[in-house]
């Protein structure tokens, strides 16, 4: 089953929330995923396959073009669609052409409102009725992907629309990202975290090297490049006197050593390549 949704609708926390791993990063800047991430939770006689994938937007690079294909791909796919919206903002053109999308899927599209934390129940029960009226959702749940409310609900209710099969995967499957793949975005979601105007969308974070430890315990060494268009961001992601990649390095290794369990070396490079969301080879190592 796969998540789709306009960015910043709480896709990510809800795949991690699920799984019970952090598998995607969050942040509150949008466009923060930018690859289709799958996730296995194993319930009592079932498993189930989430796909967290890029929020749906109108691209103006060739990687977002790529980050809203992976998204639409899913559509097709999957035995449950979960369309997520945001009801703590407003909602506008973008959802409506979410909606659009979902309107002749074959499986059942459950529409998730997420964020009910932060609004109140006057504003989400016309909320319900508005797109409850449009007839096209098996399901209308209103959740908070951050707190946790009424989330069972929707797993109860996911569980009850998966046809009968054999699992895909082994008991012990998380995910099929590779090791380099979530090391570099933990990198990246400090870089999201202590960074603001532009650089978050035009930042990228590549490992050179992976090397992992020779023994149980031993220590892990990762080679990073944060990727940046302009010297001008350069100068601000390496800050003064390497402050700001320092800080974003240490925040890191914290992170990097609590998922793999393992001492971290962690060295990190600023470079600049000019135009790199246009450029096939770095978007080929960033999986996209």
């Amino acid at each position: 089953m796969s998540f789709i949704g306009r960015p910043n609708a709480g896709k990510s926390t809800l795949l991690n929330r699920l799984v019970g791993s952090k598998l995607a990063i969050v942040s509150d800047k949008p466009q923060t995923t930018r690859n289709r991430i799958l996730g296995v939770r194993n319930y009592p006689g079932a498993q189930v396959v989430f796909l967290d994938t890029p929020g749906i937007h109108r691209p103006l690079h060739r990687m977002n073009v790529r980050m809203v294909d992976a998204a639409l791909d899913t559509i097709r796919d999957v035995d449950v669609l979960c369309l997520l919206i945001d009801v703590s903002e407003k909602t506008g053109h973008g959802d409506q052409y979410v909606v659009e999308l979902v309107k002749n899927v074959k499986a059942p599209v459950f529409l998730v409102l997420n964020k009910v934390d932060l609004v109140k129940k006057v504003r989400l029960l016309p909320l319900m009725q508005q797109f409850g009226e449009l007839g096209i959702f098996a399901e209308i749940v209103p959740i908070s992907a951050a707190t946790g409310d009424n989330v069972d609900r929707l797993e109860r209710l996911i569980l009850d629309r998966l046809p009968e099969g054999e699992a895909r995967y082994p008991s012990d499957y998380l995910t099929d990202q590779p090791e380099r793949f979530l090391a570099a975005e933990m990198v990246r979601e400090k870089l999201l975290q202590f960074t603001h105007a532009e650089i978050p969308f035009s930042s990228a974070v590549l490992i050179d090297r992976f090397e992992e430890p020779a023994q149980a315990g031993g220590l892990l060494r990762l080679f990073c490049s944060i990727v940046v268009e302009r010297e001008s961001q350069k100068a601000i992601v390496v800050g003064k006197g390497g402050d700001m990649v320092k800080r974003i390095g240490v925040a890191a290794r914290e992170d990097l050593e609590r998922f793999f369990s393992t001492r971290v070396f962690l060295d990190l490079h600023v470079r600049v390549k000019t135009d790199w969301r246009e450029d096939e080879q770095v978007l080929r190592d960033l999986g996209l």
